[in-house]
């Protein structure tokens, strides 16, 4: 079984659901530290004059809090400025209706938690994009150790033969490890053609919002890669291949 572990986080990009729907289980790591700054909280759109952030407030806590503890901040009301937004940059795009009201309806809910909400989106998301893989969070399967370790302790919980991972986690992830507990361990690479965008050039990394707005029911076939992933670690059974 074919695994990835990834901090929940605001409408992600379509290299976070590439992701998802390359493995058959998606482990939210909701019990680590949030960092503040970061993905967990905002996510980017297009405009006219660029990139511009959808930014979620959140309440003050404590440096070390983990992410599944982090409370929205409701006042002043945010929703309205993000859906105004999206209003504004992407109201003529073919497909805006077809999603924002689904979005508007999870936004009205007003979950506590940031991990909540953003939980909550994603799983809408995936089924816009027709991703099926199963899902858990890490704060229901309580292990102990740190960085590698901990992968290892959670990959063993659920049965892992082979774990996908983010490029950035290259930094303190141990290969050997993995060699010797006998999972597999493969990096996510992301190179994806470029879709219809209004306000002139094409511009990746935005959120998976962009894509659905401007490509609707063809928005699955962009989030296949153009390159392979790196291997690193041979998995114990053939590669997971969707």
């Amino acid at each position: 079984m074919r695994v990835a572990i990834v901090q929940p986080s605001y409408i992600p990009w379509r290299g976070f659901f590439d992701m998802i729907r390359s493995v058959d289980l998606l482990l939210f790591f909701d019990d680590v530290q949030y960092t503040r700054r970061d993905w967990r909280n905002r996510n980017r759109i297009k405009t006219a004059a660029g990139p511009r952030w959808l930014t979620i407030p959140v309440h003050r806590h404590a440096r070390e809090e983990i992410i599944r503890n982090i409370a929205i901040c409701y006042e002043p009301d945010w929703r309205a400025e993000h859906l105004n937004l999206l209003c504004v940059w992407y109201g003529k795009t073919p497909f805006y209706e077809r999603y924002t009201s689904r979005f508007a309806d999870i936004l009205a809910t007003r979950p506590e938690s940031l991990c909540e909400l953003d939980i909550a989106l994603t799983r809408w998301l995936m089924e816009e994009l027709g991703i099926a893989t199963a899902v858990e969070r890490t704060s229901r399967l309580p292990v102990t150790g740190a960085k590698t370790d901990r992968l290892l302790a959670l990959l063993g919980r659920v049965g892992a033969t082979d774990y996908l991972s983010g490029p950035a986690a290259k930094d303190y992830i141990d290969p050997d490890a993995f060699r010797r507990a006998g999972v597999g361990l493969c990096y996510k690479r992301y190179d994806y053609a470029a879709y219809p965008q209004p306000w002139g050039d094409f511009l990746d990394f935005m959120s998976v919002l962009d894509l659905l707005f401007n490509t609707g029911p063809d928005a699955p076939s962009y989030l296949r890669n153009l390159i392979g992933d790196e291997r690193v670690v041979p998995a114990r059974s053939p590669a997971f291949v969707r």
